[in-house]
């Protein structure tokens, strides 16, 4: 029988980790919740959770080293999902009620608020995956839990061959905004996988598969 992908979740004091590990099991992961550098760097992948105000996460990030240490798998190659405030600190920038903060700049463009006549956005949404996408493979039309008034609202990251264009997912809720991104070694996605039922196990097992 073949072993588990080993894959740590960031414990950094945001996100509701322990679902997420459930999920990750119920997907077939050997899931480990940890903030140690060495198992974060050696785990076949990266889970960065995330609640709450962008400027909140990325201190909290920041006070135990989380920053770097994705930074150092991605310079590696190494596969990292990201999951609602765990994918909004990717971009470079976050503002909420006028206030910015810097992201890890790993995609350009700026985290800003919802345009719509109810936030936050609560509930269940289909996604548009993005072209050739193996995240949603099998569940294109599947709906996926989001909880958020902020989100990625353009994709500018240019991208020159021989590297691949990578798979953009939206959604609409009074306007469109970035439901996932599939990266390289970079996934996230703005909604909650492991709040998503059986839909969500689908997506991270097949997040786990590319591992």
């Amino acid at each position: 029988m073949a072993q588990a992908p080993v894959v740590a979740i960031l414990e950094y004091g945001s996100g509701n980790v322990h679902s997420a590990v459930k999920a990750l099991e119920s997907a077939g992961a050997d899931a480990r919740l940890t903030r140690d550098a060495g198992l974060i760097a050696a785990a076949d992948g990266l889970l960065v959770p995330g609640v709450g105000a962008f400027s909140a996460v990325m201190d909290q990030l920041r006070g135990v080293h989380g920053d770097m240490m994705i930074e150092r798998r991605l310079a590696g190659g190494r596969p990292v999902l990201g999951i609602c405030v765990g994918m909004q600190i990717l971009f470079e920038r976050g503002t909420e009620r006028g206030e910015g903060a810097d992201g890890l700049a790993q995609w350009p463009g700026e985290i800003s608020e919802l345009d719509a006549p109810v936030v936050p956005h609560i509930g269940w949404s289909r996604v548009e995956p993005g072209a050739d996408s193996r995240l949603f493979a099998g569940i294109e039309d599947e709906r996926f839990y989001f909880v958020h008034s902020f989100a990625a609202q353009d994709w500018t990251l240019e991208v020159d061959p021989p590297f691949p264009e990578p798979a953009v997912t939206w959604a609409t809720h009074g306007s469109r905004f970035v439901a996932a991104v599939e990266n390289g070694p970079l996934t996230a996605t703005q909604f909650h996988p492991e709040k998503s039922g059986d839909a969500g196990i689908a997506l991270l097992r097949n997040w786990i598969e590319t591992l």
